[in-house]
């Protein structure tokens, strides 16, 4: 479980978010970083019992953790820390182009999701040809009641081109979702749900009802 000690420190840095105050508390970080990894380990765990490709890719928490230090180079906001913890499980690791789960603690706000965000055009264009030829396939998916339960509002759509993709038109029963460039489904946890001991389950039911959309993506970008 997330532990509140954990937010607390996330609430504090976004607060401080210099160096001299997180080196001043870094034992507070160490604390809150073993609660994630802690937490990061229990869901390793669980994903492998649902998701074979995950089992198979034996992944660790290294593979799947963020540092919270940020890449500021290219970045007009020059704070040098995160203030959220997350974690992305797919079998290729964190840095891997494959689809995959990810949990996103922050003290306003937490989150579970899914899919392939923004993928390679090639990726992008082997994800809209498995559509436009499974169609059904996919919108059972989405469709099913468990998925629909944890993500009621369906995939996100903050990604698509106002015209239909170069070999669509718009009489293709598919095209909102060929329209497309990114491939993620997402649901806000419940602050409430948060501090809970039973925090691991809540996220896997929502892993768990995503693994069907999981294995389309990487079945059509592995072709």
């Amino acid at each position: 479980m997330i532990q509140a000690q954990t937010l607390q420190f996330l609430s504090a840095l976004k607060e401080n978010n210099n160096k001299p105050w997180f080196d001043a508390n870094r034992k507070m970080f160490e604390i809150a970083k073993n609660n994630f990894v802690e937490v990061v380990q229990e869901l390793i765990k669980g994903i492998e019992k649902f998701d074979k490709s995950i089992e198979e890719a034996q992944l660790e928490v290294k593979n799947c953790t963020f540092r919270i230090n940020r890449d500021v180079r290219f970045s007009k906001n020059k704070d040098p820390y995160k203030t959220n913890f997350g974690a992305s499980f797919s079998k290729g690791g964190k840095k891997a182009h494959s689809a995959g789960y990810y949990l996103h603690i922050d003290p306003t706000q937490c989150f579970l999701a899914g899919g392939i965000w923004m993928p390679e055009p090639d990726d992008l264009k082997k994800i809209r040809i498995e559509i436009d030829y499974n169609f059904d396939e996919f919108t059972n998916i989405l469709n099913a009641e468990s998925f629909k339960n944890i993500f009621p509002n369906g995939l996100d759509r903050d990604a698509a081109t106002v015209r239909p993709p170069k070999g669509y038109d718009d009489a293709n029963p598919a095209i909102e979702l060929i329209k497309l460039k990114s491939f993620t489904a997402s649901s806000v946890i419940d602050a409430k749900e948060i501090l809970k001991p039973n925090f691991t389950e809540t996220v896997l039911k929502g892993f768990k009802a995503m693994q069907p959309y999981i294995a389309f993506l990487n079945r059509a970008i592995e072709v």
